[in-house]
């Protein structure tokens, strides 16, 4: 921008980097009271729901054990305790030998007290850790190869700053912790238990370094934690993992566009970091081991990239971008050659195998590669077959459960479906026709009180206004209120039903049609649930994210476009809903759609919900010095540039609202300790919502609304907490409540709540 142009930012003031500003915090504690003064009447209701929640939470349970050598390792729930329990119990035979995948049947009778398999230690409490904090949250618990020591990173705040600790796993006893280390929460283990690697944030909360600990060692001796590998450039966020043999450290370090993967072997004690492929502007690439060779998942091409990833393979060598080869099958056909039928993610080795997960027709999918078990060393990766596993759903979720043995005969597969909740499956890899009766469910979630043949789904697509777009939308029901909706009369009130919309759509990253109990108390007041599949997810690959058809940069308003023209089908052409009985809710980039969608058309809904919004785009979007922004800018485009700054300012809801408008009921939510949306972006939507907005009789007092009508009928909340970051609370049980809280404002204000369920003065 030349010469630079101001932002309008009047509500600028609330931020406060350091959240210590009295009357910032006098004003989020105003806020908070206010939203208590509206929703006072529905105590009662948010009780009712919370405890609907809990009712169909089995309280006490456990996960899918994953065998890991001798152990097999697996977390526990307690009724009334809030967080989980790290676990393991030892492997028949204990040594790793024999079927190293070999799943022992579970004879739990579903007590506390009762061990989920013979031998059971508790190695981790997280409860424990979490006794007189507001917040706890642990992001890694990796035991060391020896698995007598485990590493763990823990954070009591909600910044997303970790802490790291390693204890004995069996005593207890801490082995090794510097109260000056903070990190991103990762940690991997090195050849044996000597040593770990993690990564370090900079100012702007950018994972940046690399290093290796030497345990017990001390932040000030700067000797005993070595630097491996740092990358200055701010677009790019540093990440580790081990492969799937454990032979190699990978640090991946990645924009939204452009990808580099150096290794490190850790067979070799003198080893020194390489790189696989010194990276490319706009070429992304991930890495996999498997016997010799690196399995790669690229969009490399001829420009331009591919449109989705595709599979090649090339020998375990550093920089052998000129050796990438597609990977083949049986027939030299190409597995995945990056077109726009199937888009891959990601590619897990085993010794004889390795499974592809990806994207076809827009659901999740499970591909099986299967290689060469004969002698010839000269091709250990030639591949013998490859096969797609399938599923009786139309639409479902699937991905890669606690798969940790190398040698592993089966591959261990999550499932479930908006009406199945989620099962864990056993699928052997070595048979050739994939009969779903070899298929082993190892576990079932258990819903108490839930009956799947009282629920239905189906899926629309939805056509989109540019005439070329169809926009997948699942609808979750109860049977009884879809009948009752067909057969009342076509045209007449009656026929109209409550629906709620729900989207995100940003970063690639796909709705899935999956299992949550939490939305029952919903269905079961008779509202059908919504699932927007808008573009710039990633439901049908890349091209539904990037440019030009996507929802990237200079076509970010297709998104919100896609969801609007949902809401509108909805209404006019599946005439399920009208507008007072339309409700819509998104987190994150998705209280982005939601805010511009309002902005869009505000007489389409009757009330939302955004959590922790992304509101405040170009005053964020300008400004690198708030955490985690400079890498956003391959996301949104730069508003540093005219051309972004122009475009962004035409969607970011903050600076769209329309005056006089009638807008839905709204509730923003925020954390104070949010480092990647921060407090004020929804405090100042919504002042700026009070403002210009007709919701409070167009009271342009300049206090937002706060002091203005209070009785607005159709309020603009926003409930601040004040010991959490982005991902709310951290109590499984305070999380409910908090989801009770939003659902109780959005039946009070869909017209969904009887008079006798509201408190009485």
């Amino acid at each position: 921008l030349d010469p630079p142009r101001a932002v309008p930012d009047p509500y600028g003031w609330i931020r406060d980097d350091d959240r210590t500003d009295p009357e910032v915090l006098k004003l989020l504690k105003e806020e908070n009271e206010y939203t208590a003064a509206v929703t006072g009447k529905l105590n009662g209701l948010r009780s009712k729901l919370y405890d609907e929640m809990v009712g169909s939470l089995r309280e006490t349970d456990h996960s899918c054990p994953g065998r890991d050598g001798p152990w097999f390792y697996y977390t526990r729930t307690y009724e009334g305790k809030s967080y989980r329990a790290h676990c393991r119990a030892p492997a028949v035979g204990g040594d790793g030998d024999g079927d190293g995948d070999a799943m022992p049947a579970i004879e739990w009778d579903g007590t506390a007290e009762s061990p989920v398999l013979p031998g059971e230690r508790v190695y981790l409490d997280e409860n424990a850790l979490a006794e007189g904090r507001d917040y706890c949250d642990v992001r890694s618990a990796s035991e060391s190869p020896s698995h007598e020591l485990l590493a763990y990173t823990i954070d009591h705040t909600g910044d997303e700053k970790y802490r790291l600790r390693v204890l004995n796993a069996s005593t207890g006893e801490e082995v090794d912790h510097d109260a000056e280390l903070e990190c991103d929460g990762s940690v991997i283990w090195g050849a044996d238990d000597s040593s770990l690697y993690y990564v370090e944030m900079d100012e702007q909360q950018r994972p940046h370094k690399v290093y290796r600990r030497r345990l017990g060692s001390s932040r000030r001796d700067g000797e005993k934690n070595e630097l491996i590998y740092h990358d200055p450039d701010e677009t790019h966020y540093v990440s580790i993992h081990k492969s799937s043999d454990r032979r190699y450290l990978f640090v991946d370090t990645s924009s939204m566009e452009t990808g580099e993967v150096h290794y490190l072997d850790l067979s070799d004690p003198d080893a020194r970091l390489k790189c696989v492929a010194s990276r490319r502007t706009k070429v992304l690439y991930e890495v996999e081991h498997r016997e010799g060779s690196w399995l790669i998942t690229t969009n490399a091409s001829d420009d331009p990239p591919s449109a989705n990833m595709k599979l090649v393979i090339s020998p375990a060598e550093e920089e052998c971008a000129d050796r990438w080869t597609a990977m083949t099958d049986e027939r030299g056909r190409v597995l995945f050659d990056g077109g726009n039928d199937r888009a891959l993610d990601d590619v897990s080795a085993f010794r004889g195998h390795a499974v592809a997960t990806g994207r076809e027709g827009g659901i999740p999918r499970i591909w099986v590669v299967s290689f060469s078990d004969d002698d010839d060393e000269s091709e250990p990766n030639r591949v013998t077959r490859f096969r797609r596993l399938d599923f009786e759903e139309e639409a479902y979720d699937v991905g890669l459960g606690p798969n940790y043995e190398y040698d592993a005969s089966h591959v261990i597969l999550s499932y479930d479906s908006v009406i199945t909740p989620l099962q864990s499956l056993a699928v052997p890899l070595d048979d050739r026709d994939d009969p779903t009766e070899l298929r082993r469910v190892l576990k079932s979630k258990i819903v108490p009180g839930y009956d799947k043949s009282l629920y239905g789904c189906e899926r629309a697509a939805v056509p989109s206004r540019d005439g070329a777009t169809r926009i997948p939308v699942t609808l979750i029901y109860r049977k009884d209120v879809m009948e009752r909706h067909s057969l009342a009369e076509e045209g007449a009130a009656a026929a109209s039903v409550p629906v709620h919309l729900y989207g995100y759509g940003s970063y690639g990253c796909p709705v899935e049609a999956d299992f949550s109990s939490t939305r029952l108390p919903l269905l079961d007041r008779g509202i059908v649930y919504a699932l927007a599949h808008v573009r710039g997810g990633g439901e049908f690959g890349r091209p539904w994210y990037e440019e030009p058809s996507g929802a990237k940069y200079l076509c970010k308003e297709n998104t919100f476009r896609d969801f609007v023209d949902a809401g509108r089908w909805l209404v006019c052409d599946r005439k399920l809903a009208d507008p007072d009985r339309l409700s819509c809710e998104g987190r994150s980039a998705g209280g982005l759609l939601v805010g511009a969608s309002v902005n869009q058309c505000p007489e389409l809904f009757r009330a939302a919900i955004l959590g922790v919004p992304f509101v405040d785009v170009v005053a964020t979007m300008i400004d690198a010095s708030i955490p985690l922004t400079a890498g956003e800018w391959e996301e949104w485009g730069n508003p540093n540039e005219e051309r972004y700054y122009d475009y962004m300012m035409g969607y970011s809801p903050v600076n769209n609202v329309r005056k006089g408008a009638a807008y839905p009921s709204m509730l923003l939510t925020g954390g104070l300790h949010d480092p990647r949306v921060q407090y004020w972006e929804p405090t100042k939507f919504a002042a700026e919502l009070r403002y210009n907005s007709n919701n409070y009789n167009n009271n342009n007092s300049g206090d937002g609304g706060r002091d203005g009508d209070k009785s607005g009928a159709r309020p603009v909340c926003v409930k601040m907490e004040m010991s959490a970051g982005h991902f709310s609370a951290s109590d499984r049980y305070k999380y409910l409540k908090e989801l009770a809280f939003d659902y109780a404002f959005l039946l009070d204000q869909m017209g969904l709540v009887g008079e006798e369920e509201y408190d009485r003065e």
